[in-house]
């Protein structure tokens, strides 16, 4: 995706870039800020605690989403017995990424709202392209990754609501099954047409609609 688009459109390519870098580091540090500040402080000790987009990027995932436009950053480790509450500290951890995206997304509707109502975004604008990419960025993040399987952020509170001894064999078959269902639609998003994840595109392109109060695309 970047690189199509780097032949195509340089600037907006490199726009798409630093909104990338920003929203993934964003992500990712709020996992590291969550862990330290509920007791655990792991992710600090390995540099994770930062805005530096360098510490968060694992070139393994980096490289298909410059190619494809999916990847992912590295993931921030965190130890659930320097916790004071493992089950559910764990939980405000992992959600803290998806809930860091839906701050930036809202953040940055609000300054495109207010640019807008100064009449500084414009059709083609740079500044406004940069906006709204953000906006829908961050929400992709966050609608990709409360999907409930590992190891996206979502399986976290699933872990910890199938706790009895009746949902063994749910939680067994998520785990099993779930990763493979994920690659399986990652793949058929490049081979068809068809818009494998609508249930990410719709509420997210619906909510970015709602907070600019208009059209985003």
């Amino acid at each position: 995706m970047f690189i199509s688009l780097l032949t195509q459109q340089p600037f907006l390519a490199l726009v798409w870039l630093a909104v990338i870098l920003m929203s993934l580091t964003v992500h990712e540090f709020a996992h590291a800020l969550a862990a330290e500040r509920l007791g655990d402080r792991t992710a600090e000790a390995m540099g994770r605690l930062t805005l530096n987009p360098v510490a968060h990027i694992d070139p393994v995932g980096f490289i298909p989403l410059l190619l494809l436009g999916f990847g992912w950053a590295k993931p921030v480790p965190f130890n659930p017995y320097n916790l004071e509450d493992p089950k559910w500290d764990s939980v405000k951890i992992a959600l803290a990424g998806p809930a860091s995206n839906l701050i930036v997304a809202t953040l940055s509707a609000i300054a495109f709202r207010g640019l807008d109502a100064g009449g500084m975004i414009v059709a083609g604008n740079a500044l406004g392209f940069f906006l709204i990419l953000l906006i829908i960025i961050n929400l992709y993040l966050l609608f990709f990754n409360i999907i409930p399987i590992h190891p996206l952020d979502g399986s976290k509170l699933l872990d910890a609501l199938l706790t009895k001894p009746e949902h063994q064999k749910i939680r067994r078959a998520i785990a099993q099954h779930g990763p493979r269902v994920l690659l399986i639609l990652v793949f058929l998003s490049f081979m068809t047409s068809f818009n494998v994840f609508f249930f990410i595109s719709v509420p997210s392109e619906a909510l970015c609609d709602l907070l600019i109060g208009g059209r985003c695309f």
